[in-house]
């Protein structure tokens, strides 16, 4: 099995959500989901729109079963850290074929994600919360 100089061994593309960072790299293969060494079920747990949001860009584009991901994932909380697995997954997929790009801009998946905790302010609680106005 001789492989072309021109063709990569694997597509890659970095993935950001909150304070996640997502690196991900599409393998030719039967669509195993690995992330830090484990199954995407068992790192991410159970809950179903998880892996609704991890298999999107695949579903979308027809490539579930064409690969296999390695993704490493660091920062953030759970919720951000599947948003950054899946913007990964989309900007490796456009790195593997461009003709998916509109597709997956179709669906806001290549956009990152701006949303993020707003920071404390001077004076008050939390970001907006302020302390209770008393009169007297």
């Amino acid at each position: 099995m001789a492989e072309r100089a021109d063709e990569p061994r694997y597509h890659y593309g970095t993935g950001r959500r909150k304070t996640s960072v997502a690196r991900v790299r599409l393998y030719p293969g039967t669509g195993n989901m690995t992330v830090n060494g484990k199954s995407a079920r068992e790192y991410f747990g159970g809950r179903d729109l998880h892996q609704i949001n991890l298999q999107l860009p695949m579903r979308l584009t027809n490539t579930l079963e064409r690969f296999d991901i390695r993704v490493r994932v660091v920062g953030g909380g759970v919720s951000g850290q599947v948003g950054a697995t899946r913007h990964g997954i989309a900007r490796a997929l456009t790195r593997f074929d461009e003709e998916l790009r509109p597709i997956l801009k179709r669906a806001k998946l290549l956009t990152r994600d701006p949303r993020a905790k707003e920071r404390k302010k001077v004076g008050l609680k939390r970001a907006r919360k302020a302390p209770q106005y008393t009169k007297r």
